[in-house]
């Protein structure tokens, strides 16, 4: 009667082996499928939720910034107009006119040329005009 005892200790012994073997192909396909999909992840070009946060996080302390920003440059204009003896200026707009020397250009307008000097070499005649290709040439 020894020999039915040791079949079930064979036949435990090899469904045991099974199991890790099938464990050890589970543990594989999982890896596998993980691969995959942050492959797939990466082809898509998407980002991880803690990386959307961040950079959420940052639009918004920009957004808080530029209303600071803002703000400050409200009461500038308005310490310039007041400076200037005129009325507070509307946001984006100077309160002098555009012939005052000491007037500032419009928000993201471009500062007028300053006028040359007589000292510069020019003749009094033709100070500050240039011809079309440059100065000419002696």
């Amino acid at each position: 009667m020894q020999d039915r005892p040791r079949f079930f200790d064979d036949l435990a012994g090899m469904a045991g082996g099974a199991l890790s073997a099938l464990q050890g192909i589970r543990e594989e396909m999982e890896s596998q499928m993980r691969a995959r999909v942050d492959d797939a992840i990466r082809r898509f070009d998407l980002v991880r939720r803690d990386e959307l946060d961040a950079v959420a996080e940052m639009a918004a302390n920009a957004r808080a910034g530029q209303e600071a920003a803002e703000a400050r440059l409200a009461a500038l204009e308005a310490r310039v107009a007041a400076m200037a003896g005129g009325s507070p200026a509307s946001p984006g707009r100077s309160g002098a006119s555009e012939g005052d020397p000491g007037s500032l250009p419009p928000r993201g307008g471009e500062p007028e040329p300053e006028p040359q000097d007589s000292k510069s070499g020019a003749s009094e005649g033709d100070a500050g005009t240039l011809p079309p290709g440059g100065p000419a040439e002696p």
